[in-house]
């Protein structure tokens, strides 16, 4: 039985440097953490955390063919980990922050573990909330990222206090940035030069 996560509050608009100076002391001890972001909170570890990802399958009960996302800070960081060409750059840097997944080619920088098999692709994000935002400055590298949604539940998992209360036995740290949204992103596939909605969630969805 693991020890109880650690939880730690932030301002929703203004987050304490403090704090996340705690968070990021955990993440880099390999930790595993559950944080907002616009669409539900989620669970998140390093990218060359493979016990964490690991641990987030096993929370989420997840097979391992299911894809995880990588968090990026922004566009450029999403462009290490995906090949970009010009029309899906254009096509990113109108929509990022935002509320999408976009599909890409993953790069050289993404491990074989977190790709798509066969695909050999990847989920990135650049999440518009605040908290996630400032915590990110921290890494050059984003974070391995999943739904909090709990087995047999469909919606994502949105106060933090909650998650405290239901998941602290199996995570390292809570980052709580307030009551989230649970609508889920818009996944566009940009492996193609002409955008193919996946799913439609927050984003409006155009080509």
């Amino acid at each position: 039985m693991r020890k109880d996560s650690q939880y730690i509050s932030v301002h929703p608009d203004n987050p304490q440097e403090r704090q996340l100076k705690h968070v990021v002391e955990i993440l880099n001890r390999n930790g595993v953490i559950a944080y907002p972001t616009e669409s539900g909170y989620a669970l998140g570890c390093l990218l060359d955390n493979k016990d964490g990802a690991d641990r987030i399958r096993a929370i989420r009960r997840l097979d391992e063919k299911h894809p995880f996302t990588l968090m990026c800070k922004d566009l450029s960081n999403l462009s290490e980990y995906a090949k970009v060409g010009n029309i899906q750059f254009r096509y990113l840097k109108s929509h990022l922050p935002g509320p999408y997944t976009f599909i890409l080619p993953a790069s050289r920088e993404v491990p074989r573990r977190l790709q798509v098999p066969k695909k050999k692709t990847i989920g990135l994000r650049v999440t518009p909330n605040i908290v996630t935002n400032h915590l990110l400055e921290y890494f050059d590298k984003p974070l391995i990222s999943v739904s909090l949604i709990l087995p047999d539940e469909e919606l994502p998992m949105t106060d933090g206090w909650f998650i405290q209360e239901q998941l602290a036995h199996v995570l390292d740290a809570v980052l709580d940035g307030g009551f989230s949204g649970f609508e889920p992103t818009t996944v566009i596939d940009l492996t193609e030069d002409v955008p193919q909605l996946i799913r439609q969630g927050q984003g409006e969805f155009n080509e």
